[in-house]
């Protein structure tokens, strides 16, 4: 994740235990893989920063290693805007780091690096936006015919998060291809029934405890997102809160 520039993200957001008491989610079905994922499907991630593929969708990653999945992951920025101001994280520095906190994550989820294409478009943090057609353009030289492409949800309250669902959404209509998403920062700012989030869409796709295991060391990787920032004063972007809420034993899709 990045720091939001938005005013959705802010305190300590929904609790789990809020999330876990929530009729609406109770409510929602969950989906076995195979209709997530059709056998003979090609899987297209598109994360906008380094670490949204593992907190969007690591335990279905986890569950796809040993299949010698036909996978593509795209990220869309390198996250060099997550610590503004920061002397300890520089952008130049986080620009470095990310990704290689990103393929230790893929690794500890147990994808071989050799055996899925990845693909970094280099895209301004925090500024998605402001190239969102060029992004359009990128992914639908990328995207093919009926790909599975899941991405962040496009009112996930995070301003690259929307941008990237947008252009994904614009992609897969003009590529006939089917559209997955998924919400990360709305755990946070939005309450356990909000009629803002689309349930008639949800679809909870169930983590076996093995794959919860394998996410949760992957999304420990990222350790530039989880440690507070004595250079600024500010908090980790990723506070135990959120990872809770992140960690549930399934992952929430809207088809």
């Amino acid at each position: 994740m990045s720091q939001d520039p938005d005013q959705l993200i802010q305190g300590a957001g929904t609790s789990l235990a809020q999330w876990q008491a929530s009729r609406a989610l109770h409510a929602v079905p969950s989906l076995p893989r195979e209709l997530i994922l059709p056998m003979g499907r090609r899987l297209v991630v598109v994360a906008p920063h380094p670490d949204d593929e593992v907190l969007m969708c690591g335990g279905l990653l986890a569950s796809l290693a040993s299949d010698s999945p036909c996978l593509l992951l795209i990220s869309v920025t390198d996250g060099e805007g997550s610590h503004p101001g920061s002397s300890l994280w520089p952008s130049e520095r986080l620009g470095a780091e990310r990704p290689r906190e990103s393929a230790r994550a893929l690794a500890y989820l147990g994808l071989d690096a050799q055996r899925f294409d990845w693909l970094r478009l280099g895209f301004a943090d925090s500024a998605v936006a402001d190239s969102e057609t060029q992004l359009v353009r990128q992914l639908c030289a990328q995207i093919r015919p009926g790909d599975q492409v899941l991405t962040t949800w496009r009112h996930d309250g995070h301003c690259d998060h929307e941008a990237v669902g947008r252009a994904c959404a614009s992609a897969c209509r003009a590529r006939q291809a089917h559209l997955l998403e998924v919400p990360v920062w709305a755990w946070h700012w939005a309450e356990p029934e909000d009629r803002r989030l689309p349930w008639l869409r949800a679809r909870k796709l169930l983590v076996a405890p093995r794959f919860l295991v394998r996410k949760r060391r992957a999304i420990a990787a990222h350790q530039s997102q989880l440690l507070a920032d004595p250079s600024t004063g500010q908090p980790a972007i990723l506070p135990p809160a959120a990872l809770e809420r992140l960690l549930q034993p399934f992952e929430l899709v809207f088809l």
